[in-house]
């Protein structure tokens, strides 16, 4: 069966951005779909039907997280050593949709904890690989606008699961396990979609056989691509976990049922805006955008340090999407430019990883320094996490794609 998705000479001709990365969003949006309609219920789930306590929770989603950190680094890498990206790909979207009717049909913490497990493996085996795709079938001319458009769809799946959830639990009386099994569907179909609908290009440049985690290629990354991946770290230090944009609009006066809402209204703001923005990174130097989405979080955090009531935490939750829709596919988008074509897996995956350590260490101290000195205290230490990276973007040449990457 032919590919419904190809990347054609006459798409990157005509400027248009591949209908393989289209395709791409699109099974990052169901995917999306399928695991935030579980993810948004789970912790409800775990203590009211199986009866565990908060810390279990928090164990759980502590396991999960660092199975998905360990695994990012090495699928980047080893779709660089298979000289292939979609059977990788593929593969961890095929875990994540097989771990869904395990939720379904847990009855005890044990089979949460191993489909949990199971699916952030999945999320990490995928994320590296597909982005190097991403940036192998796109002309470079167009890698803002292709990493915007795939990270538009993707958060459009991030609201419509939470949602849909939300409306069937209303339809079917908080059965959790219904909703669990209708989950399953787009996990499927995200899954059909990757291998039917998406065609990789063959690759002209490949390490297919040799170890791409050696000294000799690293020396290889440039120091361009390191300080991407240094201020993509500390700038995610600047913004720690979602959680706590509900946390705070309840602390000023939202109920507890619609608290959960503000992430639907972030990420409307960050889908809507993720595309245009990437377009616009395509005609701007990469650095000073990148400046300016910095400069949008430190107003979201001010916003939400000094608000007194609900309305104000939303407008600050506007601005967070805001800044997420500046920076997260044009940093997608700086790593790709700055980073050779053979190594692009491995360089997304130590992307990642750096990320992803720095999210889990920024939430940590957000809590101690939500309990310790209150919220405006945290919100206020975030928008000084986002100086240091201003700072850093001055301090580096990371504007522009550099000649031996593209």
């Amino acid at each position: 069966m032919k590919p419904l998705f190809l990347t054609s000479h006459s798409d990157q001709r005509s400027g248009q951005i591949p209908s393989g990365v289209w395709a791409l969003g699109f099974v990052s949006l169901l995917m999306d779909v399928s695991s935030e309609m579980i993810h948004g219920l789970l912790p409800l789930f775990m203590v009211t039907v199986l009866g565990t306590g908060a810390i279990a929770v928090g164990i759980v989603e502590g396991l999960a997280e660092s199975v998905a950190l360990v695994v990012k680094v090495f699928s980047g890498a080893l779709s660089d050593y298979l000289g292939r990206r979609k059977p990788l790909a593929l593969f961890g979207y095929s875990l994540g949709a097989l771990a869904k009717p395990l939720f379904a049909m847990a009855s005890s913490l044990e089979l949460v904890v191993t489909a949990r497990l199971v699916d952030r493996a999945g999320k990490g085996l995928r994320g590296a690989p597909r982005d190097a795709l991403v940036a192998d079938i796109t002309p470079p001319r167009l890698r803002g606008a292709a990493f915007g458009l795939r990270q538009s769809l993707d958060t459009i799946g991030a609201f419509l699961g939470p949602l849909l959830a939300v409306a069937l639990m209303l339809i079917w009386a908080d059965d959790f396990r219904a909703v669990f099994w209708i989950a399953v569907v787009p996990g499927l179909m995200a899954v059909a979609l990757l291998q039917f609908g998406v065609q990789e290009p063959a690759a002209s440049k490949v390490l297919k056989g040799m170890n791409p985690i050696t000294s000799k290629n690293l020396a290889r990354l440039s120091r361009a691509y390191w300080w991407v991946v240094g201020i993509g770290a500390v700038f995610t230090l600047a913004r720690f976990s979602e959680a706590f944009l509900i946390l705070r609009a309840q602390q000023v006066g939202m109920s507890i049922a619609l608290a959960p809402l503000v992430m639907v209204a972030m990420n409307l703001v960050y889908a809507v805006t993720a595309y245009p923005f990437g377009r616009l990174a395509d005609r701007l130097s990469h650095g000073t955008l990148l400046g300016w989405g910095v400069l949008m979080l430190i107003a979201a955090d001010v916003v939400l340090a000094v608000a007194e009531h609900w309305g104000i935490v939303v407008v600050g939750v506007g601005l967070w999407g805001l800044h997420m829709g500046m920076t997260q596919g044009l940093l997608a988008a700086m790593v790709a430019d700055h980073a050779p074509e053979d190594l692009r897996g491995t360089a997304y995956g130590f992307f990642n990883l750096a990320c992803g350590v720095a999210m889990l260490a920024a939430s940590v101290v957000a809590g101690l320094l939500w309990d310790w000195l209150g919220a405006s205290f945290t919100f206020y230490a975030g928008a000084v996490f986002c100086a240091v990276t201003i700072v850093g973007l001055s301090l580096s040449a990371v504007g522009r794609p550099s000649r031996s990457a593209v």
